[in-house]
């Protein structure tokens, strides 16, 4: 059972909007690098909105995410990409519907 999770809202500068989505594509090989992620979504919410829900089965795995390598690319690309700092909301999962692997 995934108990916690995140959820970041990313606002493209102006004319950076594929640059951010190209970004968060590259996103998805480091998040299937990371044994403690194992639900990760970039999300595409408007035409420069953007967002990244990932999902934890502790804590501790939630913490070794905002500590990795995601989290470092993300907040080194931040002054270039985003219009604002990512809005990052930590989450309680209440329940879930996943496939079994």
């Amino acid at each position: 059972m995934y108990t916690r999770a995140l959820f970041a809202r990313l606002e493209a500068k102006p004319g950076k909007e594929e640059a951010v989505a190209k970004f968060l594509e590259t996103g998805l090989q480091l998040a299937n690098q990371e044994s403690t992620t194992p639900v990760w979504f970039a999300l595409r919410l408007g035409p420069s909105t953007f967002g990244v829900f990932d999902a934890f089965a502790d804590e501790t795995g939630r913490q070794a995410h905002l500590n990795g390598p995601i989290a470092q690319a993300l907040m080194a690309q931040a002054p270039e990409l985003f219009a604002a700092p990512p809005g990052i909301e930590p989450i309680d999962v209440l329940g879930a519907k996943v496939p079994r692997g």
